[in-house]
């Protein structure tokens, strides 16, 4: 009787065995299928340096970034635009007809009896030519010819006094030519005097141009460091799913081996069962393994920034350099003061500090009172025609000249007492984020330095623990081929090597982003590739 219910309960555990088996394994081919390439997919293998030269060429950050930088040149062209010199030029013609209540030399004389009408026509032309000067101060030439002609009923312009019709004398010269020649010289004395004043904007526009260089500079470094780590992360994904394929590979090996043992009935179907459930627990890493991949690959597509319609088509990305696994020479004040030399924010800061300087500078001296030169002179001319004015203008014998002081200070001069205040503290911060961003250098250079050296440190223990799990792997086989172990201890040894195989990888990709991280801290990353940003 007992015999016999082992006998039953025997059939039922195969009977549920060979139910799972068939439940299985259509899973397993499924899972399986999932892992080949469709058809329709394309892979194109990329170097690290290729990829570094895409994501410089195209990338949509640096594209910003130089714009900008190309804009604040523009700035630099406009604060130097100030000292052009502008020229004008204004024609005018006015015509004026008055009815006459008084005589007017020239035109009448003696008592009016009636009203008369005096037409003036006036045309002139002024030019006019000004420029700053780097001192502060102002020139203006001005150039003003005009002609005046005076008409009326009562005249008798040119005619003697007793000619019938004419009751009083006439011009000088009717139409008359006047011509008038003038210089104006303007200079600051106090405020706003001196080269140093005058191009205080124009210094700060350059060196606004030059933290724009190295700002750009920063993007492209961290462009290139983003798309080393990404790089790296691909090929620790593929590197994962040929350790997922390898322990999947192992696993079924070993089911195959107990099917054939429990068919000769040397095993039990539990170890048969026990490599079926290892071996869909292989699928399933696979399956995770090979998203990984293809989530790596659509990072590092989006950091090459290829056109929208490349990145609708499903492109397979290989790459081709293999991780370094060999310890560079690190020397940590080297890299410190490499990095202090090279780093962008270092150049901003230093630059930043000087335009506060250049701003405190121009507001102290704005708080001077404004004492300004002012000196002209000019000559004058007179004739019948154009020609005999301007032989006039400039025969010296009519001329003028004037020099003056102006002066003038607003009491109290708050605004300019409180704006220098104001450029004071900004120069003080200016000088204290130099101090902060040179701390924040040395203390991230030391510790990406040390990140290396673990990370190193890390690859050699993990290859131990890795060679550690693979004797005792290979040992547990031995011992389960002589009945001495069991499929699940082998099963355990199979994950613990696939385990101790990821770690290893996961140690050696972690050592060569370190080095990309160590050479984005110091500033190096284009040396790297031996480039130079123009």
């Amino acid at each position: 009787m007992e015999q016999s219910t082992r006998i039953n309960r025997w059939r039922r555990t195969f009977g549920y065995a060979v139910g799972v088996s068939l439940v299985l394994l259509p899973g397993l081919s499924w899972g399986l299928e999932l892992g080949t390439t469709p058809s329709t997919e394309r892979r194109e293998t990329i170097s690290l340096a290729d990829a570094a030269i895409r994501a410089l060429q195209h990338n949509l950050d640096i594209s910003i970034s130089r714009q900008t930088k190309e804009s604040r040149q523009a700035d630099i062209t406009v604060e130097q635009a100030k000292f052009d010199p502008t020229l004008s030029v204004n024609g005018q013609y006015n015509r004026t007809v008055n009815p006459l209540n008084r005589p007017v030399f020239g035109f009448s004389q003696g008592t009016l009896n009636n009203i008369q009408t005096f037409d003036q026509r006036n045309h002139s032309v002024t030019l006019d030519a000004t420029t700053n000067l780097p001192t502060g101060g102002n020139v203006d030439l001005n150039y003003s010819p005009s002609r005046t002609n005076v008409s009326g009923a009562q005249a008798c312009f040119g005619q003697p006094p007793n000619t019938p019709g004419c009751t009083g004398g006439s011009f000088l010269f009717n139409p008359s030519w006047t011509g008038g020649l003038a210089l104006t010289f303007t200079q600051p004395l106090l405020r706003n005097a001196g080269i140093d004043v005058t191009k205080t904007f124009i210094r700060v526009a350059q060196n606004n141009a030059i933290v724009e260089e190295h700002v750009f500079r920063d993007r492209v470094l961290t462009v290139l460091a983003t798309m080393e780590q990404t790089y790296w992360e691909v090929v620790f994904a593929n590197e994962n799913l040929k350790v997922a394929e390898a322990a999947m590979k192992a696993a079924q090996e070993l089911l195959a081996t107990n099917r054939a043992k429990a068919k000769a009935g040397i095993m039990s179907i539990v170890d048969v069962l026990q490599a079926e459930a290892a071996v869909a627990s292989r699928v399933e890493q696979i399956l995770v393994a090979d998203k990984a991949i293809r989530d790596q690959e659509d990072q590092l597509r989006r950091l090459l920034n290829p056109a929208e319609e490349d990145l609708r088509q499903d492109l397979r990305l290989t790459p081709l350099d293999q991780p370094i696994m060999t310890l560079e020479p690190i020397s940590l004040q080297e890299a410190i003061d490499t990095a202090i030399e090279q780093r962008p924010e270092i150049a901003q800061a230093m630059k930043n500090m000087e335009t506060s300087d250049l701003n405190t500078k121009f507001a102290k001296n704005q708080i001077l009172p404004t004492l300004s030169f002012q000196g002209t002179m000019g000559m004058a001319g007179l004739g019948k025609d154009y020609s005999n004015s301007l032989n006039n203008n400039f025969s010296g014998d009519f001329y003028n000249y004037g020099a003056g002081l102006v002066l003038s200070y607003p009491l109290g001069n708050r605004s300019a007492w409180s704006t220098y205040n104001k450029r004071q503290l900004e120069e003080k911060n200016a000088e204290a984020s130099l101090v902060s961003v040179r701390q924040q250098i040395i203390v991230g250079v030391r510790e990406a330095v040390r990140r290396v050296q673990t990370d190193f440190k890390r690859i050699e223990t993990t290859r131990s623990a890795r060679i550690m799990a693979e004797k005792q792997l290979q040992a547990e086989q031995e011992r389960l081929k002589v009945g001495l172990s069991t499929t699940r201890f082998v099963l355990d040894f199979q994950r613990d090597l696939a385990t101790a195989q990821g770690k290893e990888l996961r140690a050696t990709v972690d050592y060569n982003k370190s080095l990309s991280n160590l050479a984005r801290h110091k500033a190096t990353t284009l040396d790297r590739y031996n480039l130079q940003l123009n």
